[in-house]
């Protein structure tokens, strides 16, 4: 049995809607696949601009600063969670999926948001979370509240306990699963209560409860999501945890109780199962009957040639690079990164997704050295990043070369340090707008400004954005020349959605991937210059030293006879 559920939020938002710009930046139709050749900016917005002087960004500062995103050149934003949510996993324990949350404005903010994103040429994409919900989501509370064995319950994973000895029923979980966070992946339903033994299960923290996919009624229920957002004008949708909805049949214990490792593929039985591709296919189909078709993109967090089945023709268009995303300053694994997803790529035809940052991991500068030395790779790296085949997303602050920041262990509000001992809080600090502290450096722009929700280090202002746009050799400036190259190269044909990526390892740690017989892009990874294969420099990270050789640390791209 199945319980009929919603989508619609409490308050019928189906006028405005209706009411919503339409999405008219370029021709409808099967042949308009702009995210082939797109950019995206990945906007975290309690970090990106805070307008009302609270310490938290919101809406309304992401409005305000839509035309320093668009000046980039990027060809659209990906929005982090602004949905209701108790904020235990900030924001990515969602307890209404068709609304805003009020930290962060309104719907008809939203909606202004999203008309004047796409008057200034950028998509918007927005991020839809699948897996899990928060515990506090009325369907949950509705579940706990209804009791083992109800058509409530159904919609999640609860499951009897197991037991300890005769005079301890259902004391210990269902099984051995750990949570990514860190601890068992599973709490009690009423905790205390003789006659409720209950356990649900929870990949994340215990505010965020798995979904049972194996209800029907969940897909509709998300079916309805979909078409709330698609209905309001929005071009896309990232899909967090995209590989985990189905858990193992039967539910059964792990080969090991090791604790979870990158990601949640130490444990084959919470992801991957077969049953997720007809998912990504229904929402294919979905998405095809909007006109322009409208985006999905899969957080596949799996090895290429497993994540590269998520885009397979009638699935999703785009799945993140997982290979690639954690890399360290390391030619050999960059190679090897490479080469599996060009493998991925001619098995099932969708080209890699690449990025190099996000909201959960370490900053490129300080990932590669920190320092001047991890500033002068992290910026050749994203010289690569945007010369190699496919889409690619960068994370607000990198077109800064902004580094990981240590914050204080007290002010630190990440679940994954409280149950893991990690903390994602570094990455996403708020950004420095101004040289001067004052409205936290630009980033409040309200009539007040309170300290904001995670602090500023000292010297934060030395990255400020308002500098940088006065300096021709910032971060900033040469982000922006090698976004304007690239978007030059697609419109005269020197790059096409049909280039490869041949990688090869050459003498000195020079890395090259070669994306078509005319254009190549090379980075030096070794300590001595190497020298350059044949061809003309059309963009270097740093001026070259002496022609034709390539210092260590800088990265170019080539055009070949």
């Amino acid at each position: 049995m199945t319980t009929p559920i919603s989508a619609q939020p409490a308050h019928d938002d189906r006028a405005s809607a209706a009411a919503a710009s339409p999405v008219v930046l370029s021709p409808a139709g099967p042949a308009d696949h702009w995210w082939q050749s797109a950019v995206i900016y990945e906007v975290y917005p309690r970090s990106f601009a805070d307008g009302d002087g609270d310490g938290v960004g919101d809406l309304a500062g992401l409005i305000h600063r839509l035309p320093y995103i668009a000046s980039l050149g990027v060809d659209g934003i990906w929005m982090t969670p602004f949905q209701p949510s108790p904020q235990v996993d900030q924001g990515y324990d969602v307890s209404d999926y068709c609304g805003v949350d009020p930290l962060f404005g309104s719907m008809a903010d939203f909606e202004r948001l999203l008309a004047g994103a796409h008057a200034l040429g950028l998509r918007v994409l927005l991020d839809v979370v699948p897996n899990h919900c928060s515990s506090r989501h009325p369907l949950f509370q509705a579940a706990l509240a209804a009791g083992p064995g109800s058509p409530e319950r159904g919609l999640f994973h609860f499951v009897e306990g197991r037991s300890s000895s005769p005079e301890h029923p259902s004391d210990l979980p269902p099984n051995n699963w750990q949570s990514v966070f860190g601890g068992t992946a599973w709490s009690r339903a009423n905790p205390g209560s003789e006659t409720d033994t209950e356990w649900y299960l929870h990949l994340f923290s215990a505010g965020q409860p798995d979904w049972n996919w194996r209800n029907p009624a969940v897909g509709d229920y998300f079916d309805g999501v979909l078409r709330f957002w698609f209905d309001k004008g929005v071009d896309g949708l990232r899909i967090d945890v995209a590989h985990a909805l189905f858990k193992a049949d039967g539910l059964p214990d792990a080969p090991s109780e090791s604790p979870v490792v990158d990601g949640l593929r130490s444990n084959p039985l919470v992801s991957d199962q077969e049953e997720v591709h007809e998912v990504y296919r229904r929402w294919r189909r979905l998405a095809e009957k909007y006109q322009p078709h409208r985006l999905l993109v899969g957080e596949v967090n799996l090895e290429p040639s497993r994540a590269a089945r998520y885009t397979r023709a009638d699935e999703m268009h785009q799945a993140f690079a997982f290979a690639f995303v954690k890399l360290g300053w390391d030619a050999a694994a960059w190679a090897q990164a490479g080469s599996e997803l060009e493998e991925a790529r001619l098995l099932h035809g969708a080209a890699p997704t690449w990025a190099l940052e996000n909201h959960d991991i370490v900053r490129t500068v300080t990932r590669f050295g920190g320092g001047d030395q991890g500033a002068r790779r992290a910026r050749a790296a994203l010289a690569a990043l945007l010369g190699l085949p496919g889409a690619a997303y960068i994370y607000q602050g990198q077109e800064l070369g902004l580094p990981e920041v240590d914050v204080p262990v007290e002010a630190r509000v990440d679940p994954m340090w409280a149950r893991g001992g990690v903390t994602r809080d570094g990455s996403r600090v708020p950004l420095p707008w101004t040289e001067d502290p004052a409205g936290n450096h630009g980033f409040s722009t309200g009539p007040t400004a309170t300290p904001p929700w995670l602090p500023l280090p000292d010297g934060w202002g030395d990255n400020a954005i308002e500098s940088q746009q006065q300096d021709p050799g910032s971060a900033l400036a040469f982000a922006a020349r090698a976004l304007a190259l690239r978007r030059q190269l697609w419109a005269d044909g020197t790059f096409t959605a049909d280039d490869a990526g041949t990688w090869r390892l050459r003498a000195g740690n020079l890395l090259t991937c070669e994306r078509s017989p005319r254009f190549l892009v090379a980075v030096a990874m070794g300590s001595e210059p190497v020298e350059l294969p044949p061809g003309v420099v059309l963009f270097s990270a740093f001026p070259l030293e002496q022609e034709g050789w390539l210092q260590p640390d800088n990265a170019v791209w080539l055009r070949r006879s």
